[in-house]
């Protein structure tokens, strides 16, 4: 496989990027070598610099549920674009955008639109403090839920590739505002509860677990979090960057039947963009400013080119069989992947949950961060390498997701699965 140009990229970045890149696991550390610079993408495929063709699992870190360069979001784009980038006011497109968003997620009776999932996460947070007047908030071990400060402590995937737990220039004080507990552990919630009765202002999780790889929630454990949080007055707060209009149409809480009091939804509302929400109970949101004591606000909030570009999305996925056909693909894909593994005699543990899947190098179960950190990342590390040699991208970290599209064909599944074949045999060989 030719990777020349992709590499003098990569030594020129270096010389104006830190670690030549702009998010840091997109620098292959967790897996070794040098990543692929990409020049375009359609459908399912995406090609790098030096034209090298994929079948893509990466999907954008999973926004691109209708795969790359979608027709009806491209058009929409580009006709947003033609119009104007940027107002700084408001735009019809976004009242649209908001109506399809709280149309899908009951829980969600008002919703603010921002610029990312780690902005709607931020200021979620600051909406539980504003309207509880308590300052602390607990988060689970493994999950992340942006870059923001406090919530830098434990934070899964990204850290976790780079060997990096928590993060400098985080003050000890403010980090210390964060408490952790065991996700699907509901006895560590309640001991956190007990130990600070009356300070909690809210528990923040991702209902599925996707930044640590997908970990699905036990029996009642999501049920568990909204009775605590209930008993003790404080708010129950849905990540649902990754999992919101991805598990089903309404999101993680629709597919399990529990109500947060607030959701925050990342960048699938934006077709992929640069976008992000956050929503919930209107007597919480009325804590916004201009309504509200609490400020939060944006030039870019609401960009009418993302706004456009999410419209076009979140129609799109409310067309008949979508996501019967997403669970479809998945399961063959997923199955495929195990019998591999099997084969080749790998402890592999494959975990899924609608169209979002994690392969753990792990006998399982894999049910939480402890069993998480028991995988082999250099068995990941060698499947991987394999699996691009083959035309195959996945995410280069073993603690990340994989995600299908609209857009995978029986001949993508074919290729990968064959490809898999092969890289098990790598990863066995050690």
């Amino acid at each position: 496989m030719n990777n020349n140009l992709s590499r003098r990229l990569f030594e020129e970045a270096q010389k104006v990027i830190p670690g030549g890149v702009n998010s840091p696991v997109r620098s292959f550390r967790g897996v070794g070598g040098e990543p692929p610079f990409i020049m375009r993408g359609r459908g399912s495929r995406v090609w790098d610099a030096d034209n090298n063709e994929y079948v893509d699992y990466l999907a954008s870190w999973g926004p691109l549920v209708l795969g790359h360069a979608h027709p009806s979001v491209v058009l929409a784009v580009q006709e947003s674009a033609s119009r104007g980038t940027s107002f700084g006011a408001p735009t019809p497109g976004e009242v649209e955008l908001a109506r399809l968003v709280c149309a899908a997620l009951p829980s969600v009776e008002l919703v603010r639109l921002v610029n990312s999932g780690t902005e709607a996460c931020m200021s979620a947070i600051r909406m539980a403090r504003a309207f509880t007047g308590r300052s602390k908030v607990v988060k689970f071990v493994g999950c992340y839920h942006g870059h923001s400060d406090g919530l830098l402590v434990k934070a899964g995937s990204g850290a976790a590739t780079l060997s990096v737990p928590d993060s400098a220039g985080v003050p000890a004080a403010y980090a210390g505002e964060t408490l952790l507990a065991d996700f699907n552990d509901m006895d560590s919630v309640r001991e956190q509860f007990a130990a600070h009765r009356g300070d909690i202002a809210a528990v923040i999780v991702e209902p599925v677990a996707g930044n640590m790889g997908v970990v699905p929630p036990g029996e009642g454990f999501l049920q568990g979090l909204r009775d605590i949080t209930s008993e003790h007055g404080a708010l129950l707060i849905f990540d649902e960057v990754i999992t919101g209009f991805r598990v089903a149409h309404g999101g993680a809480q629709g597919l399990y039947g529990v109500t947060p009091d607030l959701t925050t939804l990342g960048k699938i509302i934006g077709g992929g963009m640069p976008i992000g929400a956050y929503g919930g109970r209107s007597d919480v949101m009325q804590q916004v400013a201009p309504l509200g004591p609490a400020y939060q606000a944006g030039t870019l909030s609401g960009n009418p080119v993302a706004v456009a570009a999410g419209i076009a999305t979140l129609k799109s996925l409310e067309l008949p069989g979508v996501y019967e056909r997403l669970e479809e693909t998945a399961v063959e894909l997923t199955a495929g992947l195990q019998a591999a593994a099997d084969a080749h005699e790998v402890p592999v543990t494959v975990n899924r949950v609608g169209s979002l899947f994690s392969m753990f190098f792990n006998p399982g179960p894999v049910d939480g961060w402890e069993a998480v950190t028991r995988s082999d990342a250099a068995a990941y590390a060698r499947f991987f390498h394999s699996m691009l040699e083959q035309g195959v991208y996945f995410a280069p970290s073993a603690f990340e997701a994989a995600f299908v599209s609209t857009v995978h064909t029986p001949e993508d599944l074919e290729l990968t699965l064959a490809a898999a074949d092969a890289a098990m045999e790598k990863a066995a060989a050690g």
